[in-house]
Parts: C-alpha cells; structure tokens; sequence
C-alpha cells in the first residue's frame, strides 16, 4: 500500500468514526454530521461548526472549530494524531468540542 493510500485509509477511518459519533447523538442534540470526500463537517442547529479534513500534501487532519480554533494533526510512531504545534491528541480536542456542542460529555470513538 502506497504512503498516500495508507494515510487516506486512516484517515477516512478516523474521519467515519467521528461522523458515528456524531450520527449517535443527532437525535438529542440536533447536530448533524456530513461526510464527503475527505470533510467532515459537524453543524450544531445554532450554525457553529466543526470542520475535519484530511490534507493530504501534508498527510495531517486539519481541524478548525469554535472553541480550539484551527489547528494540524500528524499522526505519531504510536498511532496516535497528534497536533503538529504541541501534545494536544485530535481525538481528546475533538470531544471537548462536541461536547461544547451538545451540552454534555462526548467521548472519542473507541
């Protein structure tokens, strides 16, 4: 498997496992997620929005939401995305931002 179609392999499963997320919890909250391409995009009634894409120049997710801001996740010799400026792991920022949303704890996919 080629290094371009490796990253869109995880990230694809990255991306689709947050859309689940998302999908759980749409009848509670009213937040709805959207997935084509390589964007996932996560839409509160009230218009905030997350949006997650995979880059693949870079081979980072990319995230921009209303809490955190923008910020570049690269994936680190464990597995894990990492953001490309300091410690913070995608999967821990991504929850405290839906979380933000709904009003009430989300976890990270399992």
């Amino acid at each position: 498997m080629s290094d371009e179609s490796s990253f869109k392999t995880q990230a694809n499963a990255v991306l689709e496992a947050w859309a689940s997320v998302v999908d759980a919890i749409e009848d509670e909250t009213g937040i709805e997620a959207e997935l084509s391409d390589g964007v996932l995009s996560i839409v509160h009634p009230d218009r905030r929005t997350i949006i997650l894409n995979r880059h693949l120049p870079s081979r980072q997710l990319w995230l921009s939401a209303p809490v955190s801001g923008a910020a570049h996740y690269a994936r680190d010799a464990e597995g894990r995305w990492r953001s490309t400026r300091g410690p913070e792991e995608l999967a821990t920022v991504l929850a405290a931002e839906l979380t933000a949303l709904a009003g009430r704890p989300i976890a990270p996919p399992a």
